[in-house]
């Protein structure tokens, strides 16, 4: 692939363009917001340096002086997005902060759909994620834990949020697909269900039924998750 180096390189420890030449003629700010209006579009499938070539007007081969690889748009595009992140005086109330934190990622992955499915360790070293990180670290000084551990905390936080926003999306998508409506998906669901449980066959979720039959409130479950998290690393929760 043009632009692929045989050696490991971090997109931030190399020049905003490679080579000699004239001024560069657009940023990394350029590139990256270009792939993000794509993929918010058309999704992240949709994203390929032709794409974004043609959304600046310029050839596909010069970006290779700015982006030598698709991985690194990825990163630029993570990066992008991690600045939206509001960074706030923390307060002082640890659990509150990162409950605020936890809150507005979800948010952010609503705006952008696909920022869940590029979610990795690898990208969290960028600078905005380096500022979101440090912003994290800030709002937990209140806990005298290693900076291993608060470390490991913000990761299952981020965790939890990643894979409770795809599994609302993934619901989203499929409910958009239906030839019927998601209430009568739901209500045909539900009859199948209480018709199997109550054959006796499923004592337990018999009895789960019978216990909350209702509705599931899927906010208070969200809340749920992230009390849980922080609880498993709350002092005055543990033991």
């Amino acid at each position: 692939m043009a632009g692929r180096n045989a050696v490991p390189e971090v997109i931030w420890a190399r020049p905003e363009r490679a080579g000699r030449g004239p001024r560069p003629a657009r940023s990394r700010a350029d590139i990256a917001a270009a792939a993000v209006r794509i993929a918010d579009a058309e999704g992240l499938d949709a994203v390929s340096m032709r794409h974004v070539a043609a959304e600046l007007g310029c050839g596909t081969m010069s970006l290779y002086n700015y982006v030598p690889r698709k991985e690194d748009l990825y990163e630029l595009m993570v990066d992008a997005i991690s600045g939206e992140h509001e960074i706030r005086e923390p307060s002082g109330d640890w659990r509150a902060d990162m409950t605020t934190v936890a809150h507005q990622t979800r948010a952010l992955m609503h705006r952008h759909p696909w920022m869940p499915r590029l979610m990795s360790p690898v990208y969290g070293f960028s600078p905005n994620a380096l500022r979101y990180l440090e912003h994290c670290l800030a709002c937990l000084d209140p806990l005298d834990m290693p900076y291993g551990t608060k470390m490991e905390l913000i990761a299952m936080l981020n965790g939890v949020v990643t894979t409770y926003v795809g599994n609302e999306l993934a619901t989203a998508e499929r409910a958009r697909t239906l030839p019927w409506s998601e209430e009568q998906e739901n209500a045909m669901r539900i009859s199948y269900l209480i018709g199997q449980v109550s054959t006796g066959a499923y004592p337990r979720m018999a009895a789960a039924v019978m216990q909350d039959a209702g509705p599931i409130d899927l906010e208070a479950v969200f809340e749920r998750a992230l009390s849980r998290v922080l609880d498993a690393f709350d002092p005055a929760r543990a033991g």
